[in-house]
């Protein structure tokens, strides 16, 4: 068998594996903070999700559930236009206000778009120009 065989599935896993422990970690907190501090805008970015009260636990229940559905192996296509607003973010984040993380960062999105290309015939219909409301 080919080496390709391979690949898609163990990237999407890969990334399902570490959406569910991000998810889990918003609820649990077992993963260690920086030791580093945030930059303030950084900080003041994180502290407002924070504040808002439901912002971190809809990231967090996002995240795990579309991990689980990476994982599983269901429902992919929407795990990951679920996951896709998360990333962008998480780009923009570390490029603008905190830069330690954009490798691992860079690593996801690169996870995504090749994800999403090994499924593009699945997005097919949400791309079309002009599409039409169901019986019409």
């Amino acid at each position: 068998m080919k080496f390709t065989t391979y690949l898609t599935p163990t990237v999407r896993i890969l990334t399902g594996l570490a959406f569910v422990v991000f998810g889990l970690n918003a609820f649990l907190a077992f993963i260690p903070e920086p030791e580093t501090p945030l930059s303030e805008g950084a900080t003041d970015f994180v502290t407002a999700l924070m504040n808002s009260g439901y912002m971190m636990p809809l990231i967090g229940a996002t995240q795990l559930i579309s991990g689980a559905f990476l994982v599983m192996n269901r429902f992919v296509p929407l795990a990951l236009a679920l996951l896709a607003p998360f990333l962008v973010n998480s780009i923009v984040f570390h490029v603008v206000l905190e830069r330690t993380g954009l490798p691992m960062a860079a690593i996801f999105l690169a996870f995504e778009l090749y994800l999403v290309w090994a499924y593009r015939d699945a997005f097919g219909p949400i791309l079309r120009a002009k599409a039409q409301p169901a019986g019409q």
